[in-house]
């Protein structure tokens, strides 16, 4: 308790083009190595690179949905560092002037909302990669990544805990897919953090020596790496020594992070203007032009959703997580589905579906349309909500719509006060003692009753008769 974290994040996010940034090669995963490396992206004499416009577009994307400022002129720079998967011996990067600036991204954490501050965005190009696996003790080269557009989103050091930078990372993963810029997946690389790691003593405005753990690429090791180089650096500290400024990797395996190399500054890079590129100009009427095809951002449908549905703030959140569970439960209103009925089914029963089936909400076999067109039948009192269970589960095996599987499978609720009025009466015929035991106080024993009534009709008989028809009867 007499220490605080302090932590920013580096994000990369590979930006949804289908060439690179500079040069009209592939940029599909998967690929067969070095197969997707143009002469630009191995840097042979004489090329000259040439700016995705897409790149930029999707950029400017970004910068509208965080509230930030879009340079009307950016300049791209060469960050020199030598390393064996960068064929040019420098980077295509941003530095003084980028694409983006500012912003800020809205969190929700256990002590409330809050925002966390973006310093900003800019475009650069990334390496190739390095392989070391079944080559016998040497190492190969792969630069089918080289030149493949990133968007590098820096944070302000505005976060406490590896909580807050995790549900930071999730926000920001879940809003670079929303407005289309980035696809996400992390296994891939699309996505992946550094993630600046400081302490201080409580109380303390100065900010602590940071280290900096790289090239994290899920929410769980971000979490874990933070937590164990929080715990080491308070511990080096308490120890009489000192942190050093270094980049660190993290080792999933030992649950540990570990030096890679002291920590470079912006001088080391020796950044200059890039002079194969002139700088990127923006007018308003490119901005003006990417607002009117942004979608209604999460935020923006949270509040809508609490104020027109009357949705709690959870429910709210949790169907903005991403854009596929909002739209299915706007198909499933659209199609004439209650709000908070839809609202509990996507978040319950559809979610549960599609984690089981490990597939992405797009992919389900039931559609947010099909999915309102099986809540109306519990509306109407067509189904129970039990039955409708049943229905859900034979829809996503591919028995049909909801309709062709109550007719189907004889799955109507009895509604008929006189057939369930007689089932409730040979109930309590049969349970004397059960019947005895609710009227000596027994609040179960009722539940019993219902129970029994309900299996009588198989599930069918409309559970607010029979517990209406119930209480009449036992309270002659």
């Amino acid at each position: 308790m007499n220490w605080e974290v302090v932590i920013g994040l580096e994000t990369h996010a590979q930006l949804s083009t289908r060439s690179k940034i500079f040069s009209g090669a592939a940029t599909a995963f998967g690929a067969a190595p070095n197969s997707q490396a143009s002469a630009v992206d191995i840097a042979l004499p004489g090329v000259l690179p040439v700016l995705n416009m897409g790149a930029v577009e999707r950029a400017i994307r970004f910068g509208l949905a965080i509230g930030a400022t879009i340079n009307r002129r950016s300049v791209f720079a060469r960050k020199n560092y030598f390393y064996p998967d960068l064929p040019k011996g420098y980077q295509i990067s941003q530095y003084e002037i980028p694409v983006v600036q500012g912003g800020s991204i809205r969190i929700m954490t256990k002590a409330g909302e809050k925002a966390v501050r973006l310093t900003r965005a800019h475009l650069e190009e990334d390496a190739g990669k390095s392989l070391h696996e079944d080559l016998h003790g040497m190492t190969g080269i792969d630069l089918n990544r080289a030149g493949t557009p990133l968007l590098e989103i820096v944070s302000e050091p505005d976060m406490r805990s590896a909580e807050e930078a995790v549900v930071y990372a999730k926000t920001l993963h879940a809003l670079v897919r929303w407005i289309g810029i980035c696809d996400g997946n992390m296994q891939e690389g699309s996505f992946r953090c550094d993630a600046n790691v400081s302490v201080r003593r409580s109380g303390e405005s100065a900010l602590g020596t940071r280290c900096e753990i790289k090239n994290l690429n899920s929410f769980r090791f971000l979490q874990h790496a933070i937590e164990f180089e929080t715990r080491r650096q308070i511990e080096l500290i308490e120890d009489g020594g000192t942190v050093e400024q270094e980049t660190r990797l993290y080792d999933p395996d030992r649950n540990e992070t570990r030096s890679m190399r002291t920590k470079e500054d912006a001088q080391d890079y020796r950044y200059f203007p890039d002079p194969d590129l002139p700088p990127l100009v923006i007018d308003e009427a490119w901005i003006e032009r990417i607002r009117s095809g942004m979608p209604e951002l999460p935020e923006a449908k949270r509040q809508r959703y609490m104020s027109v549905y009357k949705l709690p703030p959870s429910d709210a959140t949790a169907l903005t997580a991403t854009s596929a569970v909002s739209d299915c439960f706007e198909e499933a209103v659209r199609a004439g589905a209650e709000p908070k009925l839809a609202a509990n089914w996507v978040l319950g029963e559809f979610t549960a579906a599609i984690n089981k089936a490990d597939i992405e909400p797009e992919d389900a076999p039931v559609s947010g349309r099909k999915l309102g067109a099986l809540l109306q039948r519990i509306e109407d009192g067509t189904i129970s909500g039990k039955i409708a269970k049943e229905v859900f589960d034979a829809m996503w095996a591919g028995e049909g719509d909801a309709d062709a599987i109550i007719e189907k499978r004889g799955l109507k609720q009895i509604s008929d006060s006189g057939a369930i009025e007689k089932i409730v009466d040979d109930v309590i015929a049969a349970n004397a003692a059960t019947v005895a035991e609710y009227r000596a106080g027994k609040e179960k024993a009722f539940n019993a009753l219902v129970g029994k009534v309900m299996a009588a009709t198989k599930g069918k008989a409309n559970p607010a008769q029979v517990n209406a028809i119930l209480k009449g009867k036992l309270g002659e």
